[in-house]
């Protein structure tokens, strides 16, 4: 038999809101750069990244995360106005190279090494936040996971994990 807890209650005030995202705060990783630091970092090191539009932007950096945002158009839609699984992996990369770059400093040439992902809803056109929170940042690997938010009531519609490879200091 199983034994079921009962749904914790959000406060008041997240109730207000409709549902609170709530991303612990890691006081003792200091962000080197801010979102718009990063934004204009990414344009001039990444340009065909938003050749047409700012799809993909860095909203917020703070200590132990960020969050980012894909403004999700039709070319993003797949069959079935979903947006496609690409586009969300996308979103996962960016989320992580932007804490990396805010957090273990402006160095372009940190590379992915590892990313999973999970789909859990459809998400149709629209604006997509990334909340992304970084796990473990070394000398060398930076570790983290991002939560996928979008609609109305900001489901999770993909959750993923990923770790980036930092260059060593020149």
């Amino acid at each position: 038999m199983l034994c079921r807890r009962p749904a914790r209650k959000l406060s008041q005030r997240a109730n207000a809101k409709g549902l609170e995202r709530h991303v612990p705060v890691d006081k003792n990783m200091k962000p080197v750069l801010d979102a718009a630091e990063v934004n204009a970092l990414l344009a001039k090191v990444f340009p065909q990244l938003n050749e047409s539009a700012h799809e993909y932007q860095a909203i917020e950096v703070f200590p132990g995360g960020c969050t980012v945002r894909l403004n999700a158009t039709e070319r993003h839609l797949r069959p079935g106005n979903t947006v496609s699984g690409t586009a969300l992996f996308a979103l996962a990369d960016i989320g992580g190279y932007v804490c990396v770059l805010s957090h273990a400093g402006p160095d372009a040439l940190s590379v992915t090494t590892n990313l999973s992902i999970n789909f859990m809803r459809k998400a149709e056109a629209g604006p997509i936040d990334g909340h992304c929170r970084i796990l473990k940042l070394g000398k060398s690997l930076m570790v983290f996971d991002i939560d996928m938010t979008a609609g109305p009531h900001g489901q999770t519609i993909a959750h993923a994990v990923g770790t980036y490879s930092i260059p060593p200091k020149r």
